[in-house]
């Protein structure tokens, strides 16, 4: 249970920020004693895949928080978070933490299943967040971009601190993500209905 809300915790952080969680992981591996990578995954304690970790970090942080140009990433990420929430999966959930002990015993030998789970997760909450975005931008005439990657950054940065230290915690962070859809998803439908009732009213203005 622990070892799959590990995985859990940093797919849905990287469903927000593709090299957060994988960043962070490395850190930890390579500084202290919080988290201990298996052989297959200790090439993200590497030091130049933290450099390139966090140059693509910085980019992506600049990037996500500026209007238009968040939109291009969200594009671009579609591939990257997803894959990125894979591999943070696969290396969180077979991985020694502070809360797991015997990590090996998670799966069994079905060593492509964290994989997948992590890929599905990363991309649902990617797909929530790339929706998320328009409704912000034009809600506050791109004002609240800044704030709303800020807020995501944040997010993923507690989620990937909480699937190795606490990850029974990751699950308010889950109910967390899913309100926050359901108010993107209920706030479209109802852009739609007002988009739709003003192009009647404009129409019977029109030929009335």
């Amino acid at each position: 249970m622990l070892e799959a809300l590990t995985g859990t915790g940093l797919a849905a952080s990287a469903g927000l920020n593709a090299y957060i969680p994988l960043l962070t992981m490395g850190l930890l591996d390579r500084y202290t004693d919080t988290i201990d990578l298996p052989g297959g995954w200790q090439w993200l304690s590497n030091g130049w895949v933290l450099v390139i970790l966090a140059v693509l970090l910085a980019v992506e942080v600049v990037a996500d928080k500026v209007p238009v140009v968040d939109h291009v990433n969200d594009v671009v990420q579609t591939v990257v978070r997803p894959t990125a929430g894979g591999l943070a999966f696969g290396a969180g959930s077979s991985s020694e933490t502070v809360t797991v002990s015997d990590p090996g015993s998670f799966f069994g030998s079905h060593q492509w299943v964290p994989v997948a789970a992590g890929v599905v997760i990363a991309l649902c909450v990617h797909g929530f967040k790339a929706a998320s975005r328009p409704v912000v931008n034009v809600s506050t005439a791109g004002v609240g971009a800044p704030v709303a990657s800020t807020a995501e950054d944040f997010t993923s940065v507690v989620l990937s601190l909480l699937a190795i230290l606490l990850p029974v915690l990751v699950l308010l962070g889950l109910v967390v993500l899913v309100a926050g859809a359901v108010w993107v998803i209920r706030r479209r439908r109802r852009r739609r209905r007002e988009r739709q009732t003003s192009e009647g009213v404009g129409t019977q203005r029109l030929f009335g």
